[in-house]
């Protein structure tokens, strides 16, 4: 909901409260403002000029030579190629020195020959979207109404001055999609009184029920139905302050007819429709549910196909509008109506929603009708549309209103037990200061001291029990000020459980390695879904009954192909250095033909593709590969003190034959981490990108059980050397393998430092050489002792693996 700050000062005082004070009071009172809008753009140095002359350029068919009067003695001479441009007019000019959106500074120009002080403006060039501009206006300059001050500031009488704040609303809060809605609500917080509009409808000719008929068919979708006629109406642009009104709600102005039924929406939250009277066969409106397969043309000039049960508002002959969605094209207000015949009614809620999603055609209407409308506010929506269209449009108002109501809808009485409110608040409220809250929301009450009786208006639908009246007392009363408690009973502090400190601890510590965390969806398309990872081919693919499209058809297997869209995203918009993870679940099932529901299991994924460093100034720039993001993990099972990984070699669908890997604590496989194969780089046209994804559960199940801490050595360690030859299909964690199961207590760390090939190694050969650290904790070690160990490691390394010891 755009909220207009301008517009909402007419119904509430806010002298002294700044749009951004405003939008802090409302979202503290738990109706958050996601946007604060500044209209101005920092625009200024924009005037009403007037049009004195204007003549053909000498030199440009499609420009004219304007004289413009801004209010400051002279005239202005202004080059302007706009259509619509004329001699008389009261126009918007930018004056030189004026700053435009964007920071576009106006000028003195010459245009082919010709002096040009200024510009006259279109609406687009003052910062008003394309989407929201007026017909008349859309292809050339504004025109200003003719009675503004020449020389008088122009961003004013546009209310492009104004703020407009957007609030993301939840939808129990239904009340706050309209201005006196929204009023009610600053109202409140603010202590101050609400204003309605005021008005004098004036009502000539027949009554409006002796002309217009109504019969309503399908009363449990439509209990109350209501119009009023017009007659003699003129159709044309609406005025200036109406339309600024529209545009600051995000709403394009059409015609003073059409303007003033999205008017009245956005001030009451009732969504009205204009029906061209002459379209409406005997003037007869029938209320009725649509049988399977009807069709209609509506105001989009889409014909769309009708479920049964569909609510529809006919004639004897033909459907004139789907209901709280769309009108239809044969009815619609045209330049030659004349007479109109205006509806206000209340829809059900659920019935909408469900027509709007099954035609695929979501309203400012039909966002309204299916969260609730005000039923109180029929009547008093559709009067004051009337006089709107009586002062705008010249429209001759019927008397009296036509309408079927089969039944009431009354206010809620609700209890409210002081004793029990400052139990649940924690607060110590007495009777007075709870029931000034309730005038503040202006709700009728009673108070009886222990207990106070409300009477809960129609506008507000989301109270319907005591606990949402609590509420209202707790936001109103400022949650700041309740005194923060512990629950009784409560002796000690709240902790993560292991899953959660599991959780915790693997986001942190990437985050902190350089990886940026994503969420995606759970959803994924039928071939994604069948993406192996550590478990190959073992989960059946799970789709969705009804699914949104083909791309989020399924549950997902895996998270890897998710990340790979996100890497796609992000290289598509120029960031070519993508490093992120995702810790979230997949849904595994083996049935072929689902029968239980699946099992969720926890999974952390992760996707590097790019650069991993760069270091402008020494020109360093380092990659990621497979050892980038082996590291990582390697750090994050130290992080997590579940033991030492062991990567082992492997081939999987999609990822790169040579460098792809289990990853194995112990004896189990807990994940995997690979580079994505050559061709499915290129399928998704990606540079080299590398993945891996790990098994939360079986994470999980490696935490130690306790926290153990070994002191610092108070001895000194050796280490030693040792380079091998051995056959180059030898892996190094085969040879490290061996080492420490030989080296025995001993060897505390061992790690490849070099592998090397070349000039003086056979061929076929290599050479790897290893650090190895021997460590007695509780004495010195002596040469010899760790000479006897190191030779039984090259014995071992001799025997099992043909390894040479390299001189």
């Amino acid at each position: 909901m755009l909220v207009s700050y301008k517009w909402l000062n007419q119904y509430v005082d806010l002298s002294g409260v700044s749009p951004q004070a405003l939008a802090e009071k409302i979202t503290r009172a738990g109706v958050e403002v996601d946007v604060i809008h500044e209209r101005q753009q920092g625009i200024h140095g924009v005037v009403v000029g007037y049009v004195q002359d204007c003549q053909q350029h000498p030199n440009a068919d499609k420009l004219r030579v304007c004289q413009v009067d801004i209010g400051e003695g002279e005239p202005s001479q202004i080059i302007c190629g706009a259509p619509n441009v004329a001699q008389g007019q009261k126009v918007p000019v930018a004056k030189v020195g004026a700053v435009l959106p964007g920071d576009f500074k106006i000028k003195k120009a010459k245009l082919r020959g010709e002096a040009s002080h200024g510009m006259i403006c279109s609406a687009q060039e003052l910062g008003i979207e394309d989407r929201l501009v007026a017909p008349e206006f859309k292809d050339g300059i504004m025109v200003l109404p003719e009675d503004l001050e020449v020389g008088s500031d122009a961003l004013a009488h546009l209310d492009l001055d104004d703020v407009v704040l957007e609030l993301d609303l939840t939808p129990n809060r239904s009340d706050c999609l309209s201005m006196i809605g929204v009023a009610y609500e600053v109202g409140a917080i603010l202590g101050r009184k609400v204003h309605l509009p005021a008005y004098e409808l004036q009502e000539t000719g027949a009554p409006t029920a002796d002309q217009v008929k109504i019969d309503i068919e399908a009363e449990d979708l439509c209990p109350h139905y209501a119009v009023r006629k017009v007659s003699n109406v003129k159709i044309g642009p609406s005025p200036l302050w109406l339309q600024n009104r529209l545009t600051a709600a995000g709403v394009r102005p059409i015609n003073n007819v059409v303007d003033v039924t999205n008017y009245i929406m956005l001030e009451y939250g009732q969504p009205l429709h204009a029906f061209d009277a002459k379209q409406v066969k005997d003037q007869h409106i029938i209320v009725r549910e649509a049988q399977q397969g009807e069709k209609v043309v509506t105001l989009d000039n889409q014909s769309r196909t009708l479920e049964a049960g569909t609510l529809l508002i006919t004639d004897p002959e033909k459907t004139i509008a789907i209901a709280g969605v769309m009108g239809a094209a044969n009815s619609e207000v045209e330049d030659d109506t004349t007479e109109i015949i205006l509806e206000s009614a209340y829809f059900d809620g659920p019935s909408v929603r469900h027509t709007s999603r099954a035609l695929g055609l979501r309203s400012e209407a039909s966002a309204r009708f299916e969260k609730g409308v005000d039923p109180e506010r029929i009547h008093a929506a559709v009067n004051h549309a009337a006089y709107l269209l009586s002062e705008l449009a010249e429209g001759e108002v019927h008397q009296g209103v036509a309408e079927k109501q089969v039944r009431d809808m009354p206010r809620q009485d609700i209890s409210v037990h002081l004793a029990r409110l400052n139990k649940l608040l924690g607060t110590t409220l007495q009777p007075t200061e709870v029931t000034e809250i309730f005038d503040r929301l202006a709700f009728d009450y009673e108070n009886k001291g222990h207990e106070i009786r409300v009477e809960v208006p129609t506008r507000r639908p989301d109270l319907a029990i005591e606990e949402d009246l609590m509420e209202e007392v707790a936001r109103l009363y400022g949650y700041d000020e309740i005194p923060t408690t512990l629950p009784a009973g409560v002796t000690t502090a709240g902790s993560r459980t292991p899953r959660q400190q599991l959780r915790h601890t693997i986001k942190h510590y990437l985050q902190g390695a350089g990886l940026d965390q994503v969420v995606t969806y759970s959803l994924t398309s039928e071939t994604n879904a069948q993406w192996d990872t550590f478990e190959k081919n073992v989960y059946t693919p799970i789709p969705l009954s009804m699914p949104m499209s083909e791309e989020r058809s399924h549950l997902r297997t895996t998270l890897v192909p998710n990340l790979l869209e996100v890497t796609q995203y992000n290289k598509n918009r120029k960031q070519n250095h993508t490093h992120i993870f995702e810790v979230g679940h997949v849904f595994l099932t083996q049935e072929r033909q689902l029968t239980s529901l699946p099992e969720q299991e926890e999974r952390i994924s992760g996707a590097l593709s790019g650069l991993w460093q760069i270091h402008p100034w020494q020109q360093v720039k380092t990659p990621v590969d497979f050892f980038v993001v082996k590291g990582v993990l390697e750090g994050l099972f130290e992080k997590l003190d579940v033991g030492v990984p062991t990567f082992v070699s492997t081939q999987i669908d999609h990822y790169h034959p040579g460098r792809t890997a289990l990853i194995y604590l112990k004896d189990e496989v807990v994940g995997f981490i690979g580079q994505l194969h050559p061709e499915t780089q290129k399928e998704l046209d990606l540079q080299p990108t590398y993945v891996f994804e790990l098994s939360f559960e079986r994470l999980l199940k490696h935490l130690p059980e306790e926290i153990s801490f070994t002191s610092l050595p108070k001895f000194p360690g050796i280490q030693r050397d040792l380079a091998v030859v051995v056959n180059e299909d030898i892996k190094a964690g085969d040879l490290v393998q061996t080492i420490e199961e030989v080296g025995g207590e001993l060897l505390r760390s061992v790690s490849l430092f070099d592998v090397y090939q070349g000039e003086g190694i056979e061929e076929g050969k290599k050479s790897m050489a290893y650090a190895l650290y021997y460590l007695n904790p509780e004495r010195t070690l002596t040469d010899e002792e760790v000479g006897q160990v190191h030779n039984e490691i090259v014995t071992a390394l001799e025997k099992k693996w043909n390894a040479l010891l390299r001189k």
